[in-house]
């Protein structure tokens, strides 16, 4: 079976998807229209065929540059379709990517919904619904990795929408070591930009830090992004930069690691479509305080595996921290209760079986 992959050669999802995949007997090839300099594909064997969709942004050339560009997208596309001869093309992100897919004409086409392209994407512009509701028309099956985020994408098609979880390697992430006893570390691993809330959380950290000025603790926030010069800042005007950490960002493979020094981890996203961040929190034994944006809703058990508070709310957050400063205990109960429902629901391994089977249906 081979199968051709349209989708971000930068992200580590596209990574871990392409690799994985391969390693089961998928013959992969992976189309990207950002370039890609790292040899992590070409190191596994996997081939790569790049195409810079997106100069026009740096040219000026403006709506008429994009729609060039586009067009110039799907000839090359077309060309590489005919060179390779998949016997799926699976399309990620229903934006430029699944567009150029759908524009191709090949079939059978996949297209997998990542969260932004469904929650955000199509609420923008006239025309990006109108492209939303073009690929997923031209879609052979269409493939989301929540039952959530399947409900959103439902408002742009009538198709049935499968379920394939984007979950973790439960090998890779588990905790090696018991949970900090001499300090209480919060910790985030997430991209520093306004729709994960990290601002929320940072407020609520300096509300901790005043109910509890004896307490050892500290924010670790793992990641980078475009507000980071503010959030460093607004750490500064609460007074606690000293407590907050800016650990930049971190390979995924040593992520594991990363969750043994913290007690907690906290996610204060204001949109999510899975909740992938908590998911591997989580299998490290990890209990997490999140807030209720959907993906989060469906992979958090409330009360077992960690506590779900309203987005935004700052001072919720900060109640739902207290309770593992007060009970310490209850650090180690819900993370066993983590691992238990990550392992059951959320295994790599399955996830990419079922991927899989997905590909051997539409055959």
């Amino acid at each position: 079976m081979k199968v051709l992959i349209i989708s971000d050669a930068q992200s580590v999802h596209t990574q871990r998807w392409v690799s994985s995949l391969s390693e089961k007997g998928v013959e992969v090839v992976l189309y990207s229209i950002k370039p890609f300099l790292d040899d992590f594909y070409s190191s596994r064997g996997i081939k790569c065929h790049f195409f810079d969709l997106f100069s026009y942004k740096r040219d000026g050339s403006g709506i008429v540059g994009a729609v060039k560009r586009h067009f110039q997208a799907v000839r090359h596309l077309k060309k590489v379709l005919r060179d390779v001869k998949p016997d799926i093309l699976h399309a990620h992100y229903v934006t430029s990517y699944s567009l150029i897919a759908a524009m191709s004409g090949f079939h059978p086409l996949i297209v997998s919904l990542w969260g932004s392209d469904i929650y955000i994407f199509p609420r923008q512009l006239k025309v990006n619904k109108f492209i939303v509701k073009y690929t997923l028309r031209k879609a052979d099956k269409i493939l989301s990795t929540s039952h959530v985020m399947a409900k959103e994408a439902a408002k742009y098609t009538r198709k049935k929408i499968d379920i394939t979880p984007f979950g973790v390697d439960t090998e890779l992430f588990h905790r090696s070591v018991p949970p900090p006893r001499d300090k209480f570390v919060i910790g985030s691993v997430k991209t520093l930009s306004y729709k994960y809330g990290t601002e929320y959380l940072i407020r609520a950290f300096k509300e901790v830090c005043d109910n509890n000025p004896k307490l050892n603790c500290c924010l670790e926030l793992v990641g980078k992004g475009p507000d980071e010069r503010k959030l460093k800042h607004l750490a500064d005007q609460l007074g606690i930069s000293d407590k907050v950490i800016f650990a930049g960002y971190i390979r995924n493979d040593i992520l594991p690691r990363i969750f043994d020094r913290f007690s907690i981890a906290c996610y204060m996203s204001l949109s999510e479509s899975f909740g992938v961040s908590a998911i591997e929190a989580m299998a490290c034994n990890c209990p997490v305080v999140t807030s209720d944006a959907d993906g989060f809703t469906e992979v958090v058990e409330n009360g077992v595996t960690g506590i779900i508070v309203p987005r935004c709310d700052y001072h919720a957050a900060a109640r739902a921290i207290q309770t593992f400063i007060d009970d310490p205990s209850k650090i180690v109960t819900m993370g066993v209760a983590g691992r238990e429902r990550v392992a059951g629901l959320y295994q790599w391994s399955d996830n990419v079986d079922t991927m899989i089977s997905m590909y051997k249906s539409v055959l």
